[in-house]
């Protein structure tokens, strides 16, 4: 059975204001993450641009790649889901106000929260963007688990980190990476979900 217009619209806006929930932790606590996300982070903790328009500008040259590669359908999730958490993330710090945060917990109850973002917009077809994109290719063509192809990803980009932030962070990170990407590898594997199969 397909997903229809309602299931997949209340699964691009639930799955994106929990990823921004995962992400304003990350960013309360100075934390980051893989991907082309990692790379937003980047750029918000080194120049003077915010995360959500990083993020936005940073995933618009993947959607040839997603159309070529998925479909109409695929990308234009995509595209809504990456455009719904780039003004998610803008709004978070105006409805919740975090005064104290341990960055063990934020590196992974972040980390999880993402992850089920990202799982619940797997299985509407949908992606995050970026290597999210690249991810689902190489799993729906060649059965590699995206949540393993991501995590050896996600944590070159976390180590780059090193450069922008404390060494502390990185390693923060790097445990977040990990609980973050536990998620789909554990939960997201071909086959196991009627939502799962490219159409």
């Amino acid at each position: 059975m397909r997903h229809n217009w309602f299931d997949d619209a209340q699964a691009l806006l639930i799955g994106t204001l929990v990823v921004a929930l995962g992400v304003h932790l990350y960013l309360t606590a100075g934390l980051l993450t893989g991907g082309t996300s990692g790379i937003a982070f980047l750029i918000q903790y080194a120049a003077p641009v915010n995360f959500g328009t990083a993020f936005f500008v940073i995933n618009l040259p993947f959607y040839y790649l997603a159309w070529r590669r998925m479909g109409w359908g695929f990308t234009l999730k995509t595209f809504a889901a990456v455009s719904l958490l780039s003004v998610f993330t803008e709004l978070m710090p105006h409805v919740l106000s975090i005064n104290s945060l341990n960055p063990i917990y934020a590196a992974v109850i972040g980390g999880l929260l993402i992850g089920l973002g990202m799982l619940l917009l797997f299985r509407h077809k949908a992606s995050l963007g970026g290597l999210n994109i690249l991810v689902l290719y190489l799993q729906d063509r060649f059965g590699w688990s995206a949540g393993k192809v991501q995590m050896g990803v996600d944590c070159l980009i976390v180590l780059s980190a090193l450069f922008v932030v404390d060494w502390q962070q990185v390693l923060l990170s790097i445990l977040g990476a990990v609980a973050l990407n536990l998620v789909p590898a554990v939960n997201h594997k071909p086959g196991r979900y009627a939502g799962v199969s490219w159409g």
